[in-house]
């Protein structure tokens, strides 16, 4: 389905992933080993905190969401990496319980000029709560091989 990345990824394109849902044991796990502010770990703490509660790291959210779009479709394309992201932004807090979802859309498509196996990908991701909240946007560049070269050198 995404093996030839010139039809599965026309500008436009919508593509779907999750559903995945956080615990709060996952959120003070990873927060132990990756990102131990005190609003991931302590519920009675996180009260206190702008946060007002528990609630994931972005960077675990960021995961997740790299979970979900590699169950989706990467890991059944050519994906050769990315090698950035424009743009995160975390717009809410993930809280335990929440089961996240989202989408990614084509924002452009450009086959490499040093590598014309390459195509080029702009994405945004944009994953949400059962709520259908936006909790976080990204855009990212990835790099798809193409099967065959199907454009002009």
């Amino acid at each position: 389905m995404f093996h030839d990345p010139v039809t599965a990824f026309p500008v436009g394109r919508e593509i779907p992933y999750g559903p995945i849902t956080i615990s709060k044991q996952e959120i003070i796990e990873f927060a132990e080993e990756f990102d131990p502010a005190f609003f991931h770990l302590d519920e009675k703490a996180a009260q206190n905190s702008m946060l007002m509660g528990l609630s994931a790291s972005g960077y675990h959210t960021c995961s997740l969401t790299m979970r979900m779009i590699c169950d989706s479709y990467l890991l059944q394309s050519t994906s050769q990496g990315s090698p950035e992201a424009e743009e995160v932004n975390w717009h809410l807090p993930v809280r335990p319980g929440d089961i996240l979802h989202g989408k990614s859309t084509v924002v452009s498509a450009r086959f490499s000029k040093s590598r014309p196996e390459i195509l080029i990908v702009l994405f945004r991701h944009e994953t949400m709560n059962q709520q259908n909240e936006l909790v976080l946007s990204m855009l990212n560049t990835g790099f798809f091989k193409s099967p065959e070269l199907k454009h002009d050198q």
